[in-house]
């Protein structure tokens, strides 16, 4: 029976990635970020369970990367559509009128990412280019910011200029030769975990004092802090 729960967890991510879709697509993007979370937390706690359980199978990890093709490569594709929609004319004139579909770049960018992550021996213990989940968390911050705009980033958010260089940079990141750490401890000693403290730390502090309007700043920080270690190869 426990050989299951991580895959029950990962259905769970993929669930939360559909209902986010039905959300976005029905002009709810806000609560379609929630659901975004949600499925988020279902992605980390799905490997989580997997190791303290000591299962893992090949079905686990397609399944896994199938999920993630949902809940982090159509959904930020789809409310990339949607802002960039919202922020043209009733009527825009062609070939404005197509711009909404670049956002759908961040969707094939995560597909060539997951696929070159299921393939690839280095990344075992780290990351080479933005893990999906973390892009994705990028786009759903955005609805959020809009729906709570405490510092006046409405213009800026939905400016069609902002949104299609946001969604180049993500495309271009996914697929970098970028080493990233990954948010796994095998123990809680500082000296082996010392980037992933301060990270948390840090990002801690950003929600707090920002909250959703934070979440890029912690995604650019994530990279950031990665750049030392990349640097000392």
């Amino acid at each position: 029976m426990k050989r299951h729960l991580p895959n029950a967890v990962t259905c769970l991510n993929l669930l939360f990635g559909c209902l986010a879709l039905t959300e976005i697509f029905a002009g709810r993007l806000d609560n379609g970020a929630w659901f975004v979370a949600a499925a988020a937390v279902a992605d980390f706690a799905d490997g989580l369970l997997a190791r303290a359980l000591r299962v893992s199978s090949a079905i686990g990890k397609d399944l896994d990367s199938l999920a993630d093709m949902v809940s982090f490569g159509v959904v930020p594709g789809a409310i990339l559509f949607k802002l960039l929609a919202t922020g043209e004319a009733a009527t825009p004139p062609p070939p404005i009128q197509y711009l909404p579909y670049v956002g759908f770049l961040v969707s094939i960018f995560s597909a060539l990412r997951l696929a070159k992550f299921n393939n690839d021996t280095r990344q075992t213990t780290s990351f080479i280019g933005l893990p999906t989940p973390a892009c994705t968390l990028v786009v759903a911050s955005l609805p959020l910011i809009l729906s709570h705009d405490r510092f006046g980033l409405h213009s800026v958010v939905l400016n069609p200029i902002v949104l299609v260089g946001l969604t180049v940079l993500l495309s271009g990141l996914l697929v970098a030769e970028l080493p990233l750490f990954a948010l796994k401890f095998k123990s809680l000693r500082w000296g082996d975990n010392r980037r992933r403290f301060i990270f948390l730390l840090l990002a801690a502090g950003l929600l707090l004092g920002l909250q959703a309007a934070a979440v890029p700043l912690i995604v650019l920080l994530y990279v950031l802090l990665s750049v030392p270690k990349t640097a000392a190869r």
